[in-house]
């Protein structure tokens, strides 16, 4: 509560006589806080859009639906998932930083998506000052899987075949400046290797190629390549994370496999165009992490290789900064260029 501004109006007529007066722009402040706190306390009273900046069915799609389902729960209110692909996700970023910041419509952002300042240096948005960070939602690795027939059973053998042969192994991945390509990017230039990129268009192309042997190598979402991992139509040499990964605790991260501080996470998290309130902000963060903490939404999330990782807006604001940086080197660093 704002403390009130007092005049005192002295009269011509006494000195001793004075009129306490209460100024109207304090009157209409005070006024005005408890009704944001209302709105905060409120909300949502009506449904709630979620953009995810990517056709239905990948990893983004399948998270947001979970989290969607959960705060649909919360809140007793719809959350619509509005998926807005193109562009490598720039098409959704740009509706959603151009959308009213009343709390009603928010954004799901993705590791993939920290690279296009980089990679497109004339977007109609900045990821950095455009929205403002909620939580992240869930992290994962990505899985360095290969053809079964490829005579290399771990990293170092890969390594060793690549360097034997320079340029004959190639990796396939989902476009130009994807995250698989810009992961395989950061393997090239650890492991001194040359491997030929070849982009197709979306994700399960990429797979069918390494399956059916049309390329040898792909880093793929681990929540994506685990099925056909166990199914044996892929064999999975290395996890891109520090640590091992607990959905294929058999296989070693790169970091241990000899490429020492290899870390590339995937993560997806929760933004909201930056002029909404910051009251609410820390309501849906608390929101989050309230939804983050159910069981049956870990069960659900761990079945597909991935993790439950809340944490707060600055810290999201820190990470996306640092992936911005840290991508946009290696984008250089391999004169990746992408059309538009």
């Amino acid at each position: 509560m704002k403390r009130k501004h007092r005049i005192s109006l002295i009269t011509a007529a006494s000195f001793c006589t004075c009129v306490a007066y209460t100024a109207p722009a304090a009157l209409a402040a005070d006024a005005a806080a408890p009704a944001a706190d209302a709105r905060v306390t409120s909300f949502p009273v009506r449904p709630v859009r979620l953009i995810v900046p990517f056709p239905p069915g990948g990893v983004n799609d399948i998270v947001s639906r979970l989290v969607a389902h959960q705060l649909n729960t919360l809140w007793s209110r719809p959350v619509i998932i509005d998926n807005r692909g193109g562009a490598n996700g720039n098409i959704g970023a740009d509706i959603a930083a151009k959308s009213n910041p009343d709390g009603y419509t928010l954004f799901i952002v993705s590791s993939s998506i920290t690279s296009n300042v980089a990679l497109y240096p004339k977007l109609p948005f900045d990821l950095r000052r455009d929205f403002a960070a909620v939580s992240t939602l869930v992290t994962g690795a990505y899985a360095l899987v290969v053809n079964p027939s490829l005579p290399a059973p771990n990293v170092q053998e890969l390594i060793q075949l690549a360097k034997a042969q320079p340029r004959k192994l190639n990796f396939s991945s989902f476009g130009e400046g994807s995250s698989a390509h810009l992961v395989a990017e950061l393997f090239k230039r650890m492991a001194a290797v040359e491997i030929v990129h070849v982009p197709y268009k979306g994700g399960g192309p990429a797979m069918t190629a390494v399956m059916t042997g049309e390329v040898q190598m792909t880093f793929a979402n681990l929540s994506v390549a685990l099925p056909q991992v166990k199914a044996g139509k892929l064999r999975a040499l290395a996890v891109s994370s520090l640590k091992r990964q607990e959905s294929l605790a058999n296989v070693p991260s790169l970091d241990e496999a000899g490429l020492k501080g290899f870390d590339a996470t995937a993560w997806v998290g929760l933004l909201a165009p930056v002029k909404v309130e910051r009251p609410l902000v820390a309501k849906l963060n608390r929101d989050v992490r309230t939804i983050l903490a159910d069981a049956e939404l870990h069960r659900q999330v761990e079945a597909r290789g991935l993790e439950p990782f809340p944490g707060t807006p600055e810290a999201l604001s820190r990470h996306m900064n640092v992936e911005i940086e840290r991508w946009g080197k290696v984008i250089r660093d391999a004169g990746v260029k992408v059309e538009g």
